[in-house]
């Protein structure tokens, strides 16, 4: 686990770790961590994903907040740094949301991006 009195590589809004912890506990399941990952795919040549996985492999960073994780794999670190993981609710539905500072072109949906 990493020290949040460090300066994280992303940050991990509150809003976001609130809604993590109450999937989590809807699900039942206290194991679970939200993976964000990067694919290749979407409009703009890579996309963003969300899952909940109940494992931490070698290699991962993890955030910890209010009790719930946010884990992400080394490769898809690297594309986003300084970045953030927000979670909001609006008049066009609720869903988590990636500001990525490292993406030069993103699409409307803003779910996928270009570097």
């Amino acid at each position: 686990m990493n020290d949040n009195s460090l300066i994280l590589p992303l940050q991990f809004t509150d809003a976001a770790a609130k809604r993590i912890k109450t999937l989590i506990i809807e699900e039942k399941n206290s194991t679970l961590k939200l993976r964000v990952y990067i694919t290749g795919g979407g409009c703009s040549g890579f996309q963003y994903g969300f899952t909940f996985d109940d494992k931490i492999n070698e290699g991962d960073f993890t955030i910890e907040k209010y009790g719930a994780i946010l884990v992400i794999d080394p490769m898809s670190l690297q594309y986003l740094v300084g970045g953030s993981i927000d979670y909001i609710e609006s008049l066009e539905g609720s869903r988590f949301v990636v500001t990525n500072p490292n993406a030069k072109t993103t699409c409307s949906c803003g779910s996928s991006f270009s570097i």
